[in-house]
């Protein structure tokens, strides 16, 4: 979520350090949660000034948050993963996927990544499979790797409104098309990340973890999954 949590930073009051992680630590929630806690455990910056609260962009993302402590307060969005962030509230986020079984989200932030599916990615990693093992062994492995596509029937494209959102909503068309999925779009909300740079953090929307807290998983009364403080 580079681009926008940027674009967020920029317009808040206050003065916003961005630390960025590889998109790859979801895949590995244990990895992901001490990446995080390192960066946490950096409580000043770069001029030895001390922050004054780390602010997480993350959901409970496959519980990579969970267990998570620092020694100052940590701010994160209640959400089942970052997408929340993204769209502008775990509502419109449960809503809509609730509706549309087996979405794949793009994004202007995740576009950039160069990992989503669709004929480039594909391309890609034929060529580097091919160049390592040999084109019978390439085709068998790629093979593997489109099984779990099957579970996906959307390309969602979130649409921030920058200007590049027509070249990337024809881009994830390109995607659907190529991957057998629906394309779709839907309009996303910059409000949930600017009010989380911003400081205005209401219970629902946000957890605060005081320092000697750790974060835990839970569901909370609407069935949606997002985080309590646990000493």
């Amino acid at each position: 979520m580079q681009r926008e949590a940027h674009f967020c930073a920029a317009r808040s009051p206050n003065d916003v350090d961005i630390v960025l992680l590889e998109q790859d630590l979801h895949n590995e929630p244990d990895k992901l949660r001490a990446e995080v806690q390192i960066a946490l455990d950096n409580t000043k910056n770069t001029q030895g000034q001390p922050y004054d609260v780390s602010l997480l962009g993350y959901g409970l993302c496959s519980n990579g948050i969970a267990g998570l402590s620092a020694k100052i307060p940590i701010v994160v969005p209640r959400g089942h993963d970052c997408i929340t962030l993204l769209l502008g509230s775990k509502e419109k986020y449960i809503e809509y996927f609730n509706s549309h079984r087996g979405v794949y989200w793009y994004s202007s932030g995740w576009i950039e990544t160069g990992t989503m599916p669709g004929r480039q990615r594909y391309e890609k990693m034929l060529a580097e499979y091919e160049q390592k093992y040999g084109k019978d062994n390439a085709q068998y492995l790629m093979e593997q790797e489109q099984k779990w596509m099957a579970e996906y029937n959307w390309a969602t494209y979130i649409d921030w409104g920058f200007d590049n959102s027509e070249k990337e909503k024809k881009f994830t068309k390109e995607c659907a098309g190529f991957l057998g999925w629906q394309y779709d779009e839907i309009k996303g909300d910059s409000g949930l990340m600017q009010r989380l740079v911003d400081g205005r953090w209401n219970d629902n929307e946000f957890l605060i973890v005081k320092p000697g807290e750790r974060i835990e998983s839970a569901v909370d009364e609407d069935g949606i999954i997002g985080c309590r403080d646990r000493s």
